[in-house]
């Protein structure tokens, strides 16, 4: 049996997310998404763009958003699908086009790609939506978590 492991132990780096979210009937499915703004720019935590994402992200009915985190240099957002045949890849693509494009300011762009994490249970919803809210008090923004005004539930995801 031949190990995966590269022969000096250490774990592969990866440079691009691997992305491929198997939507199943016999189970829930809740996706941890994270979106960085192009080279990290910190432009993102305006009330101007929270509504523009809720707004955006209302209309794009193929994914339904519960929870999302808004920092000023890249989004947290759980997202469950509506149409389980729109792939979340092309949900993600649209949803920062159609921001771009409402937005207007030329440069506030977005990286290329964004990282997702298919979560395994209810148990790991709560607890990665408790991580992703203590986020501004991590970096310094509030004190508590609850104090800092980008953040929200758009849908209820049941488990």
């Amino acid at each position: 049996m031949r190990s995966h492991k590269p022969a000096n132990d250490s774990q592969p780096s990866r440079r691009r997310p691997v992305h491929g979210v198997i939507v199943r009937s016999t189970r829930p499915t809740i996706v941890f998404v994270t979106v960085c703004t192009k080279n990290r720019q910190p432009w993102l935590d305006t009330h101007e763009n929270h509504e523009l994402l809720r707004s955006v992200w209302s209309a794009a009915t193929a994914w339904r958003v519960g929870y999302y985190m808004l920092m000023p240099d890249h989004l947290h957002l759980f997202a469950a699908p509506d149409l389980p045949e729109l792939p979340l890849r092309n949900w993600v693509k649209y949803c920062k086009s159609q921001f771009t494009k409402a937005h207007g300011v030329k440069n506030h762009r977005w990286q290329d790609d964004y990282w997702d994490r298919r979560l395994r249970s209810g148990e790991s919803y709560n607890a990665k939506w408790e991580y992703v809210a203590a986020n501004p008090v991590r970096h310094g923004l509030v004190a508590r978590a609850e104090d800092w005004p980008f953040q929200g539930t758009l849908f209820e995801l049941e488990w």
